[in-house]
């Protein structure tokens, strides 16, 4: 058994150590302006960033509206050292909104077959309706089971 379980942890571990890291929507080395068009246009295509909240949105925008005034045509480098913060303090604002906002809106799809039906049909949620669905169906199962789960908010 201790064979079977060292054989797993040398094969599995650089598959998780080598794990594709998901792409950040900004990133230093790239030229700021052509990013910021792809993640505005991005978050009005409303398909990578599904999930975000409004409130989430007008952030990221601000934020992208002050590194824009900041970088202006020029790249980071070229900033002073506190504007260079500043900018750097914002990306990383839009990069943690965002990411967690692409991988809330990721679409999962399954293939279900209804009760008493023999035909499957294909249902597509993303993860963060998903675990709205899930969230829900637990607050409801308490509640007939007279729980203390029962309660909104919970």
């Amino acid at each position: 058994m201790l064979r079977k379980s060292f054989f797993l942890m040398v094969c599995l571990a650089p598959a998780v150590a080598f794990a594709k890291q998901p792409e950040l929507p900004l990133q230093a080395a790239q030229p700021f302006q052509a990013q910021q068009l792809k993640v505005r246009s991005d978050l009005q295509g409303g398909e990578v960033y599904s999930e975000i909240s409004a409130s989430d949105r007008e952030r990221v925008i601000a934020a992208l509206d002050r590194m824009s005034r900041a970088v202006g045509d020029g790249n980071v480098e070229t900033l002073p050292p506190e504007r260079r913060v500043e900018v750097f303090n914002d990306q990383e604002l839009v990069n943690s909104v965002l990411t967690k906002a692409r991988a809330d809106s990721r679409l999962i799809c399954k293939r279900e077959k209804s009760v008493g039906s023999n035909m499957a049909t294909t249902q597509c949620f993303t993860v963060a309706e998903r675990e709205r669905m899930k969230r829900d169906s637990d607050r409801f199962m308490g509640s007939m089971q007279g729980g203390k789960d029962a309660k909104v908010g919970n």
